[in-house]
């Protein structure tokens, strides 16, 4: 691999999606550097911020807590991660990542594998609070 094959993406790159809730930007994924296995972006929840209850079929979520704490609702069972700390969702168990603390958090979050089809790759379970459109992840190349 030359140094010119080599893709850096910024949270600056990003435009900020609010569509599911939170500030939620992904950053290396198909679209943005062809990536084959999954992707992988950043969420920052203000308090009283939520993303919206969904769940992957084809994926597993892991999660990291970079600044602040955030409370991880797990099918009926509730799960805080501090900072340092990280947790992964199974595939196909629906969950809800909120902020009911006074602090802002911000969270690191891989996704994979990926779907078939990236509109395959996320089931909501309720009503986006946000405005706009969905992430665009794009498809394995």
């Amino acid at each position: 691999m030359q140094t010119s094959d080599l893709t850096k993406v910024a949270i600056d790159d990003v435009e900020p999606n609010r569509k599911r809730g939170g500030d939620l930007r992904v950053l290396l994924s198909p679209k943005t550097c062809g990536a084959t296995s999954g992707f992988m972006g950043v969420g920052t929840l203000e308090p009283g911020e939520f993303v919206s209850e969904h769940y992957h079929p084809y994926s597993e979520e892991f999660f990291h807590a970079v600044r602040g704490r955030i409370l991880l609702r797990i099918e009926g069972q509730e799960l805080v991660l501090e900072p340092g700390e990280s947790f992964m969702v199974p595939i196909g168990v629906r969950h809800r990542i909120e902020n009911p603390f006074p602090e802002q958090a911000s969270v690191a979050f891989f996704l994979g594998p990926l779907a078939p089809r990236p509109e395959l790759g996320h089931v909501d379970c309720e009503p986006l609070p946000g405005e706009g459109t969905l992430p665009e992840v794009g498809e394995a190349r």
